[in-house]
């Protein structure tokens, strides 16, 4: 199904993306190109795999033309129906509506505010929802209104409950398309994992398993490893276990301190939230099953 967040727009000489996934079978790539130029599209980049493990196949195409997105979404439609497609089409210069949660850390916000109000990725930050006070003057420095939802354990007020609720609440009130977790230190209940399934995107180190729980560059730096990194993946019920989007990893050495590791961590983790973010709101990401599909 077509996205029904994208608007229609007048008939101009506009972008937009398409993706799609299904089993795989020929005649495919020979369809879709084929219904585009019905409506004069031209087409700018277009990828495509097919995956061994699940016979699934997966494309994304950019193009431009004249026809309005129904226009477009009408010629897809028989080709949709005879393959059995998972089909989104969608405007290529319409920002994504994303909510982000944080807790004390304001290295991956500031990384994300910064590069939103610089253009280079493609989103819109319409609210920042946190369970602590301190970045509040960061959210402020950038003009975005900030909600406290606190949290409070075993208590009946501000309850975890409450807070998910609230936080639901502020997704259909901001018609969030997306969720990204920017080092937001609380565990989201099975419930709201399943119900933000494919739209909400998680950033954390990459030494799990080994150091799990608090302080996790001061184990490394006990330990001493000599890599760090950052893993961005999509929000699960299974703690970070969701599907990969993008990982990165640095070498560093016996020299480093614990907060040379730290300092180093941060800049890996907001510049691999960012890249996976960037490719999530441009529709390169397609999930496979516990994989995704990555077409950057």
């Amino acid at each position: 199904m077509s996205s029904p967040s994208s608007p229609t727009t007048a008939a101009t000489d506009q972008g937009m993306v398409l993706t799609l996934s299904c089993p795989n079978q020929k005649g495919i790539v020979h369809a879709v190109t084929g219904a585009l130029l019905e409506v004069e599209a031209d087409i700018t980049e277009s990828q495509q795999f097919d995956s061994p493990d699940t016979g699934t196949f997966f494309m994304r195409v950019e193009f431009h033309g004249p026809a309005t997105r129904d226009q477009v979404q009408s010629v897809l439609d028989p080709v949709r129906e005879r393959f059995g497609m998972e089909l989104g089409l969608w405007e290529a210069t319409r920002r994504t509506r994303t909510l982000v949660m944080c807790s004390k850390d304001g290295r991956t916000l500031n990384d994300l505010l910064f590069q939103q109000r610089a253009g280079t990725l493609p989103i819109e930050i319409p609210v920042i929802v946190s369970n602590h006070l301190e970045l509040q003057s960061m959210a402020s420095f950038y003009g975005v209104p900030f909600v406290h939802i606190p949290v409070v354990k075993d208590s009946t007020i501000n309850s975890k409950e409450q807070a998910e609720q609230r936080l639901i609440d502020l997704v259909r009130q901001y018609e969030i398309e997306l969720v990204v977790l920017a080092r937001y230190m609380q565990v989201l209940s099975d419930d709201l994992c399943r119900s933000l399934e494919g739209r909400a995107i998680n950033i954390h180190h990459s030494f799990l398993p080994s150091f799990k729980g608090a302080r996790p560059y001061h184990q490394a730096h006990d330990r001493g490893v000599k890599l760090i990194g950052a893993t961005a993946h999509y929000v699960t019920a299974d703690l970070d276990e969701g599907p990969i989007i993008e990982q990165e990893v640095q070498r560093v050495t016996h020299a480093q301190t614990t907060q040379d590791l730290v300092n180093r961590g941060r800049e890996v983790e907001g510049a691999t939230l960012c890249r996976a973010v960037r490719w999530h709101a441009q529709h390169r990401v397609l999930l496979d099953g516990h994989r995704t599909v990555v077409f950057n």
